[in-house]
């Protein structure tokens, strides 16, 4: 088991630091020029919960849930409270007898639009649209790969939308607490990074 479909505590996950990373090596010149090579085609998530942790409550929950997925050894879903949803996004443009379609979510800015896999859809919050129109039945969404079918082909040129909301696949990149204990009630860990997982 590398993987469990149980979200991180999101009373913790709402105080949480981070956000995107990319990774890009840069080489510059004698002259001041630089050379920026992209070693990554699509963000990876990183964030630091430590600072979100405000009661022995929340803490004995944490180490509970540190414990359970054995530091880094096994990934599990996490809702960052920045970005979190999909409203309308455009899933694809069907072909004929085409039943499953990716949900992505998709960032625009100048001119420039970037799709991002989405493979942990929330339960429930997923709306599927056929030419604007939502489809109340007809169809089913894999929340643990993202992938909405539906039940019979389409006839071809079909605009799929969704509007949904998301977790993200994440494991601890720790296996170490450090736990620290200002008072009896109130305790605190130094550092707990997350990162997110490829799928």
């Amino acid at each position: 088991m590398t993987f469990v479909e149980t979200q991180f505590p999101n009373d913790i996950a709402l105080g949480c630091v981070g956000g995107p990373t990319f990774s890009t090596d840069i080489v510059e010149t004698f002259g001041g020029f630089e050379q920026r090579n992209i070693n990554w085609s699509a963000s990876r998530g990183e964030w630091h919960v430590g600072q979100a942790v405000k009661t022995r409550t929340q803490l004995a929950t944490l180490i509970a849930f540190f414990r359970a997925r054995r530091g880094r050894a096994i990934g599990f879903r996490f809702k960052d409270w920045s970005d979190f949803s999909a409203s309308n996004n455009i899933i694809g443009v069907a072909v004929a007898a085409q039943q499953d379609f990716q949900l992505v979510k998709s960032y625009t800015s100048g001119g420039v639009t970037v799709d991002r896999t989405i493979t942990k859809p929330v339960s429930g919050t997923v709306h599927v649209f056929r030419d604007s129109v939502e489809q109340m039945s007809g169809w089913t969404v894999n929340t643990a790969t993202g992938v909405v079918h539906f039940t019979s082909g389409l006839t071809g040129g079909e605009v799929i939308s969704a509007t949904f909301e998301f977790d993200v696949p994440v494991r601890f990149d720790t296996d170490q607490l450090e736990i620290t204990h200002e008072t009896y009630e109130i305790g605190g860990w130094l550092n707990i990074p997350i990162v997110e997982l490829r799928v």
